[in-house]
């Protein structure tokens, strides 16, 4: 499997699925087993274990841990980034906050079913 890999602990495989293909132009890669999946977009593929699942990276540590969360995330870069917030709040899903601009672009965070953010980020225009 080729490309940049990043792994989500989710609540519900099946949920975070209809969410990431639905609304972020995801495609399922693979599924070999319940309670995983590989998502792709790009070069980027999204490895989704369900947490305290069958496999050997969801399992719980000593402290209880891996919990869904947290603030690290992917980036997506997006063209329109207004209309597509617009877009993803009436379809009524969550952000944690508002769109914020900065030098460097704008960006905002959006929570997948599991609480997995997903920052969604527009470059300056040139």
């Amino acid at each position: 499997m080729a490309g940049i890999k990043v792994r989500y602990i989710v609540d519900d495989v099946d949920a975070t699925i209809a969410f990431y293909t639905r609304h972020l132009d995801f495609t399922v890669k693979a599924q070999p087993a319940p309670g995983f999946a590989v998502l792709q977009r790009g070069d980027l593929n999204l490895l989704m274990n369900a947490k305290n699942g069958l496999g050997g990276a969801a399992q719980a540590m000593p402290d209880g841990q891996p919990e869904p969360g947290g603030w690290n995330r992917i980036q997506i870069e997006v063209d329109d980034l207004a209309g597509l917030v617009e877009t993803l709040r009436k379809a009524g899903l969550r952000f944690r906050n508002d769109i914020v601009a900065g030098f460097g672009g704008k960006q905002i965070l959006l929570d997948d079913p599991a609480g997995n953010p997903i920052e969604l980020f527009e470059p300056p225009r040139k």
